[in-house]
């Protein structure tokens, strides 16, 4: 018998959620880690990142549009629009600016799409190391440029009320797009940012911030390194804060919305995560921070018949994303 690919440390064990560690013992614990590989093959990314997930909800029309240099997939509620148009939150998969597609998290879209009643735009950024920083920055800001000129003739969107969000690498990208919008003369302004498992800080390390998770689940410090080494080949880039929102100078940090950022405390990022959190909270932008206990990395893509704190974290985005578009 073949030796376990990917196995669970026994440190980390009596510390993880029971259904977690059942599900990776049976689905998760024989698929090699694409960091341990000889060498990169973008047939990697035919298979699903992170098994799992839920079914798509039933919403009332998806339409794909093409832009520039990226794709879009949006997302419309069933059901007669508001007076002024849709809500919107342009959404951001993960995969470690790696893997994902338009098509990895549309189960995700199609919860915020149907709960928080709002179009749902998918991002399908440029992907690494065939295309590497600040590519996926670039469709970001493309993205939220296409929006505001067409968002309201084309979707029926409200362009005053626009969030940004992601998970893991698609929540680096949603914290940076938060601050792009910002900066820009003029600026656009967002009415909120859903940030999960965001990765803030390219500069974390073992030595540092990921210390008490060394020994975690799925997205170990070996895979992120891979990760971040695809994206951000060269040392210098990693404190610009278009890359590590955690360095963005003070007077741009504190003009972006309110925050909601879930995090995973068995997760090398949950530290990033808090202390970007605390920053934002330091300069007055109102933010809420949630610890999923018991948890790993991916959860967010495990919310179907697999684990219940997955489910958890997916309601309570809608919920969290719902309240921020009332609230306007």
């Amino acid at each position: 018998m073949s030796e376990p690919k990917q196995p669970l440390h026994p440190s980390i064990i009596p510390r993880l959620d029971p259904e977690y560690v059942e599900f990776h013992n049976s689905a998760l614990i024989n698929i090699t880690p694409p960091h341990t590989l000889p060498s990169w093959d973008p047939a990697l990314r035919n298979v699903p990142a992170v098994p799992g997930g839920s079914p798509l909800l039933p919403v009332g029309k998806t339409q794909d549009l093409n832009l520039m240099f990226c794709d879009l997939r949006a997302f419309t509620p069933e059901g007669d629009a508001p007076r002024a148009g849709w809500p919107l939150l342009i959404y951001f998969h993960g995969g470690g600016w790696t893997f994902g597609n338009i098509n990895s998290e549309n189960s995700f879209a199609t919860n915020m799409c149907v709960h928080a009643r709002c179009v749902v735009i998918s991002v399908n950024y440029r992907l690494a190391p065939e295309e590497k920083y600040p590519c996926a920055v670039e469709d970001a800001i493309e993205s939220l440029h296409w929006v505001t000129e067409n968002g309201k003739s084309q979707l029926n969107i409200d362009t005053t009320r626009i969030a940004v969000g992601g998970s893991s690498s698609g929540g680096n990208l949603a914290a940076i797009l938060a601050l792009k919008a910002a900066e820009m003369q003029p600026s656009i302004p967002l009415i909120f940012q859903l940030l999960i498992v965001p990765v803030t800080d390219n500069t974390a390390s073992v030595e540092n911030l990921w210390k008490e998770n060394e020994h975690t689940a799925w997205l170990t410090p070996a895979r992120m390194n891979w990760f971040k080494l695809n994206y951000l080949p060269d040392p210098k880039d990693w404190t610009k804060w278009d890359a590590s929102p955690a360095f963005a100078p003070k007077e741009l940090l504190q003009k972006v919305p309110k925050a909601w950022i879930a995090v995973t405390e068995l997760d090398i990022l949950r530290e990033e995560g808090i202390q970007y959190g605390e920053k934002l909270k330091e300069l007055g932008v109102e933010v809420e921070t949630v610890v999923y206990k018991g948890a790993p990395h991916p959860i967010m893509a495990m919310d179907g018949f697999v684990l219940k704190i997955g489910a958890k974290l997916v309601s309570d985005a809608a919920t969290a994303l719902g309240k921020a578009f009332a609230a306007i």
